[in-house]
């Protein structure tokens, strides 16, 4: 019998293996596919994610920032939202008196540290097929192809599409929006800046994220269709419509590769249902124009690792009702505070009516000359309050 069973093994389900291991909790972590490998040599992969200093904090506390090659980091130090030619937003590290206000870095080099990091006592079950699962008085119990698997607490941590919340009929409140994000790597004719802006038009957002070298990662968001579009061109072509649409300030640069996803929302009715609990995507999914996502779920992870560790080390139930329900109270409150921000901030700034542009812009204007409001919400971005 295991103290808990995570079904997931990605950033947010190894970060809750790994914070629950060491403190001596009994742990199954489930994953249905075998993570990939990175070298330093590796090319990079699509998928990262901005880390802000309270992610990286918590992933320096487990000791897995300390597995990341700095090779594969890019820190940056400017946050730049600007529309047009109007004066930009920008915050910056050293407004705030830091360093950095985090880096960009792939989702699955995280993951790889994470898993490097995982305790001995980690039972890993991997790759793994999972088709079903029962609750009882004092345990659950999930049905794999390698057998039975029992825990006091079972965690879904497995992604938006979570098998494990649709297996105990949790249903969840969202919707899909009008817009798609195409994310394109490519190679620049200089080293990467210490900076992320990010430029508003009435299609969508585009922005660029640093990488290490002579590396970025550009974003697009615009209809869905244009994206598919966008995403069928080949390099060269591509080039053209980026450099037709993108800021001039990018320079030259060519095309790696590129790919695209549709943009929901979703936010589960429930994050427990007795002896389950949900954290990351599959509690909820959020629109990523600022790069929460991730940040929220390991945010997620942390509360219900420190909740959880403290209820062991007092020999109590992992599932109690009590516990479980003080992590969603903090959780929930959090998440929709943070995804209710963000669609307003999407609505907003994907209107195309002419006053509420010139209203946008004069916003910007005067959140440049904000003062302590302007520093609070630096902070908040950087994940520092």
């Amino acid at each position: 019998m295991f103290d808990i069973a995570i079904v997931g093994g990605g950033m947010v389900g190894a970060a809750l293996a790994v914070a629950t291991a060491q403190a001596g909790i009994k742990v199954a972590l489930l994953e249905r596919q075998t993570p990939g490998v990175l070298t330093d040599n590796c090319d990079f992969d699509l998928r990262v994610s901005a880390i802000n200093r309270r992610s990286e904090a918590w992933l320096q506390q487990l000791g897995a920032w300390q597995q990341l090659s700095v090779k594969r980091l890019a820190p940056y130090a400017t946050l730049k939202a600007f529309e047009g030619d109007a004066a930009p937003l920008d915050f910056t590290a050293a407004e705030l008196g830091e360093s950095h206000l985090g880096h960009i870095i792939e989702n699955l080099h995280i993951q790889q540290a994470l898993w490097q990091q995982l305790p001995d006592t980690v039972q890993q079950f991997c790759p793994v097929q999972l088709s079903g699962y029962q609750q009882f008085e004092d345990h659950a119990c999930l049905q794999t192809d390698q057998g039975e698997i029992k825990a006091r607490l079972l965690i879904a941590a497995d992604g938006a599409q979570s098998q494990l919340k649709q297996l105990a009929g949790i249903g969840s409140q969202g919707w899909q929006y009008k817009q798609a994000c195409l994310l394109v790597h490519v190679k620049t004719s200089y080293d990467a800046l210490s900076m992320t802006w990010q430029q508003f038009t009435p299609q969508g957002p585009r922005a660029y994220l640093p990488l290490p070298g002579k590396q970025a990662s550009l974003v697009w968001y615009d209809d869905h269709l244009r994206i598919q579009q966008l995403a069928a061109l080949p390099s060269q072509q591509l080039e053209q419509q980026i450099k037709q649409h993108f800021p001039a300030a990018l320079r030259e640069f060519s095309v790696v590769k590129q790919g695209y996803f549709q943009l929901t929302r979703s936010h589960a009715n429930q994050y427990v249902k007795g002896r389950l609990v949900l954290v990351g995507d599959a509690a909820h999914t959020i629109n990523p124009l600022a790069g929460q996502g991730v940040n929220l779920g390991f945010a997620d992870a942390e509360c219900l690792s420190a909740l959880l560790i403290k209820q062991f080390t007092a020999g109590a139930d992992l599932a109690a009702p009590a516990l479980l329900a003080q992590y969603e109270r903090e959780r929930r409150k959090a998440n929709l505070l943070m995804m209710s921000a963000m669609d307003v901030f999407y609505q907003v700034f994907s209107s195309k009516l002419k006053p509420l542009a010139q209203l946008r812009r004069l916003g910007l204007q005067v959140a440049a000359k904000a003062g302590p409001l302007k520093t609070y919400v630096g902070k908040y971005a950087a994940g520092l309050v």
